[in-house]
């Protein structure tokens, strides 16, 4: 990744070194409380200080990364009560969200969901994960916003992005991507037959894998 950086931009811009940060911490080449060293970071993007203070800031704004006192940037572990309350939130709003989307949904929606679905299932099918992770931002972005209120979808976004962090124990695991392609086509049938208790449970079981994974690897970081 750092080398397809220098080749398009010997300088990214932060945007673009937070994104590879981003994905990093998804795939767990960076760990729960690791040190992110600005003069490493420098090195390995041949970008200034000033770009990666600023990736930085990205990263922390949402929630991927914390600044600690003489210790500088660290990837965000969450606690046991921070993962299931942070989960709790998600439950709540993704499920209220399928409560509000129009039923059955109009031809054209479907149409256009399915499109960013059949990016994922070609992700999946090449056992790219980080074209698969990138699909499936995209899918959820366009389901959720089939909600009506862009404030809520938002926040939905908003607060998967803070989960990065904790989804990375499931991601790569090829069972857990064939896991959500699937459960991303019940969820558009649902939306074609106008299925709404269906659609609601499934927004709901949707978040369970990667919540538990994390779990289940980083019991060390974890404390009540």
């Amino acid at each position: 990744m750092p080398q397809a950086l220098r080749a398009e931009a010997p300088t990214p811009l932060p945007a673009a070194i937070a994104a590879a940060l981003e994905e990093d911490i998804v795939f767990g080449r960076l760990h729960p409380r690791e040190r992110l060293i600005e003069e490493e970071l420098a090195e390995r993007f041949a970008a200034s200080r000033h770009n990666i203070r600023a990736a930085l800031t990205l990263l922390e704004g949402i929630g991927l990364i914390e600044r600690i006192p003489n210790r500088g940037a660290l990837v965000k572990a969450y606690s046991l009560a921070e993962v299931e309350q942070l989960y709790a939130l998600r439950d709540l709003l993704e499920r209220q969200a399928a409560q509000q989307m129009p039923l059955p949904l109009p031809e054209a929606e479907l149409a256009a969901l399915r499109a960013l679905q059949a990016a994922h299932d070609a992700a999946v099918a090449a056992g790219d994960a980080r074209a698969a992770f990138r699909a499936n931002l995209a899918f959820h972005r366009g389901f959720f916003a089939r909600c009506g209120n862009a404030f809520l979808a938002e926040a939905i976004e908003r607060l998967a992005q803070r989960a990065h962090a904790i989804r990375f124990a499931a991601f790569p695991d090829p069972a857990a991507l064939a896991r959500a392609r699937d459960e991303h086509h019940a969820m558009l049938a649902a939306l074609a037959s106008g299925d709404r208790e269906g659609l609601t449970r499934l927004c709901g079981n949707h978040l369970a894998p990667s919540r538990q994974a994390y779990l289940r690897a980083q019991a060390a970081f974890l404390s009540a």
